[in-house]
């Protein structure tokens, strides 16, 4: 069977939940920060996995999961740029031109799963996703930790080397440092 990836919709939440969130904590994150403000939030559901599940069951999906054979083993928070308000007003990650990009924000590979190539999958299906919606980029703001090891609350941007595997290039550099790495902006272009 191997590795599929699929948008996220609201019968995939609990696939989302085992990925990111499998201990059911209600104050997680769910990947929302860089989307909505708390009132934004609850305006959405009582809580944030309510409006996570509000969010997933638009026409332009927050993101993809990746599973192996069956399995979720992978989430890929990948949206328009303009659909990311944080991105929008972000003073360090700035936009480097005028191209209707969409944005890898956040990267989760499930535990007892990592190390195992999931990641190259995980990326590849967000990208096609993007192609299937139109769009004619997709950018990543990965950190470039070079020979020093990551932190591993970093490991939710990614780094340089994953997104070089999957045809990305540097095309700048944020303000934003992470764990006093910079961080990159990284652009496969769809066209």
């Amino acid at each position: 069977m191997g590795f599929t990836t699929h948008p996220l919709t609201p019968a995939r939440m609990d696939d989302l939940a085992d990925v990111i969130n499998p201990n059911r904590r209600a104050n997680h994150c769910w990947c929302l920060s860089h989307r909505l403000a708390q009132r934004e939030i609850e305006a959405l559901g009582d809580t944030r996995e309510e409006a996570m599940r509000a969010l997933a069951a638009r026409r332009r999906r927050p993101g993809v999961i990746t599973y192996e054979d069956g399995v979720p083993v992978g989430w890929c928070h990948l949206s328009p740029r303009a659909d990311i308000p944080r991105l929008v007003r972000s003073e360090l990650i700035r936009p480097v031109d005028e191209v209707a990009v969409w944005s890898i924000i956040c990267l989760v590979v499930r535990g007892g799963h990592r190390r195992k190539g999931v990641t190259g999958h995980l990326i590849e299906g967000a990208v096609a996703y993007a192609r299937r919606r139109g769009a004619p980029a997709v950018e990543a703001y990965p950190v470039d930790p070079g020979e020093r090891r990551m932190d591993t609350t970093m490991a939710f941007v990614g780094t340089r080397a994953m997104f070089e595997r999957a045809g990305f290039a540097v095309v700048g550099e944020t303000g934003a440092v992470a764990s006093r790495m910079p961080r990159l902006v990284m652009r496969r272009d769809l066209g």
